[in-house]
């Protein structure tokens, strides 16, 4: 490690976090990794485990916008809304709203896109130096669906983006799916095969391997709550345990940054995006591939203790009881598309998806503290965005030219 690298802090252990933490000790600074949870126990614990090549459709179209009055009367609909949230919601609702524009639309998927297409590569370079390559799956995902002109209406846009930036798709029957896929139940009718993606066996184990090397490495992981910025006498972190002094600070703490980036001067319409999830037994015949089932929004994927099953959005803020009923009403729908699927819940769990109005994470340092970086805000592309986005913060650390126009991704950018 190099004697004049910076004493630099990453609060937040989510795969963002530690993505960050590793390409900032590549380039030689002493890194802390801080947060109260343990590494990768968080939002990164639960989700589906996809890497994607081809998420570059923001949440706010014209057709979500539209099918939001129905999806709030439907029980099974991928969307929740916790009505005593309302009021704290509307904001950022109204800046959704905006952002659902076409014309926004194309910006913001541009925008992802800028993201997404080195995303892979930055996987690699972690992959390659934490030993990860065990953990990974390569052949794809499908979007699934039982009838086929909703296929053809709620996918059309996403094929519009994957034709326009070349990413390799193919539109498949179901007796095609099937080919690929033979855990596919004869319901399914049509299938939208993203040929690029991949998968991690376990999200968490794939968080861990990488904390594993960054430790071997000369990494620090505290434990405890960051209760504030210091910023009095120059750029530290207040915790439980006191004040300590930093010569740069990373905020990647997911849904919880809102405070600290306030504490920086920039008030960020941030909140969260609450997800659900269930793991049942893997059937007789597993599925070896990532799929949604487009009617009710939600995803499966074989993990390495059984299926989990991921709900879509509810609505709710940090602070709401959990309801797993959102999830576990999910289990008898998923025996729609795969075979032989057993309905015994094993586990549930709750997350917090970190979310803008706009659908683009924050992304580069403060105006106001340029020694302050922020990295949160990735809403359901998390694991995905996570390695590229830490190559990007040591970037800017070490004052390298990123190659990508961070622009839309800025903390003080106008989301109306």
């Amino acid at each position: 490690m190099s004697a004049d690298g910076l004493d630099v802090a990453v609060v937040g252990a989510g795969i963002v976090g530690v993505s960050c933490a590793l390409f900032l000790q590549a380039d030689g600074h002493r890194v802390t990794l801080i947060d109260r949870a343990a590494p990768g126990e968080g939002t990164s614990f639960g989700n589906a485990g996809v890497l994607s090549a081809s998420s570059i459709l923001p949440i706010a179209t014209p057709g979500t916008l539209a099918r939001v009055p129905s999806m709030l009367l439907d029980r099974h609909a991928p969307l929740r809304l916790r009505w005593t949230h309302l009021p704290r919601m509307a904001n950022w609702l109204r800046h959704f709203v905006q952002a659902s524009r076409p014309g926004r639309v194309e910006m913001h998927a541009h925008a992802i896109r800028a993201l997404v297409e080195p995303a892979g590569r930055a996987h690699d370079r972690l992959i390659q130096r934490c030993g990860a390559g065990d953990l990974v799956r390569s052949g794809g995902a499908f979007k699934l669906a039982c009838d086929a002109a909703f296929f053809d209406q709620t996918t059309r846009l996403e094929r519009h983006f994957l034709e326009r930036y070349d990413i390799p798709h193919a539109v498949l029957s179901g007796d095609e799916v099937r080919e690929h896929e033979p855990a596919v139940s004869d319901a399914v009718v049509r299938g939208l095969h993203l040929e690029a993606n991949r998968r991690v066996t376990s999200p968490v184990a794939y968080t861990r391997r990488m904390v594993e090397t960054f430790l071997a490495e000369g990494g620090c992981v505290r434990r405890e709550e960051v209760w504030g910025l210091d910023l009095m006498d120059g750029t530290g972190l207040v915790t439980a345990s006191g004040r300590h002094p930093f010569d740069r600070v990373v905020i990647a703490a997911g849904a919880f940054s809102k405070k600290l980036a306030a504490e920086a001067g920039h008030r960020v319409p941030l909140d969260t995006e609450r997800g659900y999830h269930v793991e049942v037994p893997l059937p007789a015949h597993p599925p070896v591939h990532a799929m949604q089932a487009l009617e009710h929004g939600f995803f499966m994927a074989p993990l390495e203790h059984g299926l989990r099953i991921t709900s879509g959005v509810e609505l709710a803020g940090l602070r709401a009881a959990p309801d797993y009923s959102i999830a576990e009403r999910l289990v008898p729908l998923a025996g729609r598309y795969v075979r032989g699927l057993e309905d015994t819940v094993r586990s549930r769990w709750l997350g917090f998806r970190p979310s803008l109005p706009d659908g683009l994470p924050v992304i580069g340092a403060s105006r106001r503290h340029p020694q302050i970086l922020f990295a949160f805000g990735h809403q359901h592309i998390g694991l995905t965005l996570g390695p590229i986005t830490g190559r990007i913060v040591a970037d800017l650390v070490a004052g390298r030219d990123p190659g990508i126009d961070l622009g839309p991704y800025a903390p003080d950018r106008t989301f109306h």
